[in-house]
């Protein structure tokens, strides 16, 4: 496939899925209007947060473990 042909592809799929999107009303759950009415929605991102942020340095400091013993 050349780059013209993939691009196609991923257009055609976006445009379908905001087509798709766009068919059904989104409501947000209940308990989503219970966390944000009580203001824990800001509690429970901060924790998303520091987990992916842990994630990621844990992700980097194994590559670069892992490099100095390729290098080695």
């Amino acid at each position: 496939m050349n780059k013209f042909q993939k691009f196609s592809l991923v257009f055609i799929g976006c445009v379908l899925q905001i087509i798709a999107n766009a068919q059904t009303k989104i409501t947000a759950p209940p308990a989503t209007d219970f966390i944000r009415s009580n203001g824990k929605i800001f509690l429970v991102m901060t924790i998303v947060v520091v987990i992916m942020t842990g994630l990621l340095l844990y992700v980097i400091s194994i590559d670069r473990k892992i490099s100095r013993l390729e290098k080695k």
